[in-house]
């Protein structure tokens, strides 16, 4: 056979997208073809912030159509999204409620009570996962706590991925990559921790035995007539991302930049030291038995946020205004638990400055300098975290997703952490998931193996630190402050 063609369905907290992958068996070239995009947005509903599940299941059936009606003979697809959340069906496969939100204030407070009840070594011994408000562990609790009315009618949870996957083809799977990131996956068995399950209230029931990435699901049959395979990739798009990164070699990081930012780097083994613990550091699963050993960063939803609240409709040119732009003049902590789903991000990042004693920002072009400035800075704090959790400093940083066009933000981020740094490929996580389809087609042998492909098919652009550059010089008097605090202590 001397093409194949494979379908990717990525869907981000802020965007979807159905993309044709054509692949050369004899030249070995890939390219992708846009089929349809839409907009993934948070809808209210009896009070909370939740998914609409439907519209979304709709805008991905129009871009398989799409791809049908043009003629093209489907070999496969594969389906990934972000982590976390979760669908919940009746006995019968209907939809129970609709899919809340990691975004929404239910789980406010649930860490916590997880902590005091279970303790925090107990849950990241088990899990091997960093404590984000948010996880799947904490949003189970809040749904038995706050909606028994539906417990009692679910007889399974879904992850998302997985859900539309079934929507399909009518067969129910638990992707490995994405189950990991609820934190009730235990890092020893790669099976669900019954322990953590039980505090959250919800029935082992309802979830099956995880599977790891490149089995096929079932089969999804197009308005033509053909059965299509539907294959399990590494269904959390930051998985998906990872197996795109070209890196250079074993000590290379990656930065998979979007709504949110994940830097991390690969590991054969688990980091759960205390040390590990102490910086909040994850280990979520990957493909080939490799953990994503990563932390996760606010990201660009807090500009996301404020171009819509600002209405700016012409990015390129709002950072070329931030680039005129004095840096570290505007700083917060992108991290912090405010800037989750705040009813202003614009107001919230001015308040989060005045209380830090910062100058605050007023113009679109002054929060975008204090988003993109905190962030490189937040980056190299991480990365530093992660150097030393290894032993051993990085080689380079790549930079994959959308965010990699940010080629303002690229060059802090090499200012700030004094590494090079290599930007692309932008469609990381759809081509991850054509990757684990070619994969199981038999086209190619491993995750390593892709990754030349990748690198041999797409423009990838390098960033050299500048040592005296404003930030990087802000970076090294933070760095020498903090060493004398600690020296003096």
């Amino acid at each position: 056979m001397t093409f194949r063609h494979c379908v990717a369905v990525d869907l981000g907290a802020s965007s979807g997208r159905v993309m044709l992958a054509t692949w050369d068996c004899n030249q070995r070239t890939l390219s992708l073809r846009e089929m349809h995009r839409f907009v993934n947005a948070l809808q209210k509903q009896d009070g909370f912030d939740v998914w609409d599940i439907d519209a979304l299941e709709a805008e991905i059936r129009t871009g398989l159509n799409n791809v049908c009606d043009a003629g093209i003979l489907i070999d496969s697809i594969g389906i990934d999204t972000w982590g976390v959340d979760f669908v919940l069906l009746g006995r019968n496969g209907e939809r129970i409620g609709l899919p809340v939100s990691y975004r929404d204030s239910r789980t406010d407070g649930m860490m916590m009570r997880a902590i005091e009840q279970l303790g925090t070594a107990t849950i990241y011994g088990r899990s091997g996962i960093q404590f984000l408000p948010f996880n799947t562990l904490y949003q189970l609790r809040a749904l038995v706590e706050q909606q028994p009315e539906l417990v009692s009618n679910v007889a399974h949870a879904l992850l998302i991925p997985d859900y539309f996957s079934y929507r399909l083809t009518g067969k129910m799977n638990w992707e490995y990559t994405n189950a990991t990131t609820t934190q009730l996956v235990n890092i020893n068995t790669d099976n669900w921790d019954q322990h953590l399950l039980s505090w959250t209230g919800a029935s082992p029931e309802w979830f099956g035995t995880p599977t790891h990435p490149g089995n096929v699901i079932g089969q999804w049959m197009c308005p033509q007539g053909n059965a299509i395979p539907v294959v399990a990739v590494a269904s959390h798009d930051t998985a998906s991302a990872v197996i795109a990164s070209p890196l250079a070699d074993k000590n290379a990081a990656y930065l998979s930049s979007g709504t949110w930012s994940l830097m991390g780097f690969e590991s054969k083994t688990p980091y759960t030291s205390d040390a590990a613990l102490a910086a909040n550091i994850t280990n979520e699963g990957g493909a080939e038995g490799r953990y994503r050993v990563l932390k996760n960063i606010m990201g660009l939803w807090l500009l996301q946020r404020v171009l819509k609240e600002q209405n700016i409709t012409d990015l390129p040119a709002l950072i070329a205004d931030t680039e005129k732009l004095k840096a570290c003049t505007f700083l917060i902590n992108p991290n912090d638990d405010r800037f989750i789903n705040p009813a202003h991000m614009s107001a919230e990042i001015q308040t989060a400055c005045f209380e830090a004693g910062h100058a605050v920002p007023s113009s679109a072009a002054e929060l975008a300098r204090c988003i993109f400035d905190s962030l490189a800075l937040l980056y190299a704090d991480v990365l530093s975290e992660l150097a030393a959790l290894r032993g051993r400093p990085f080689s380079q940083l790549h930079i994959v997703g959308g965010g990699c066009q940010n080629r303002l933000l690229n060059q802090l981020c090499a200012d700030a952490c004094g590494i090079t740094v290599v930007a692309g490929p932008v469609e990381a996580s759809t081509l991850g998931n054509i990757g684990i389809q070619l994969m199981t087609l038999d086209e190619l042998s491993n995750v390593d193996e892709f990754r030349s492909v990748v690198a041999a098919n797409h423009r990838l652009t390098t960033f050299t630190p500048n040592p005296c550059h404003e930030i990087a010089r802000y970076r090294r008097q933070f760095q020498q402050k903090r060493l004398t605090k600690e020296l003096c202590a």
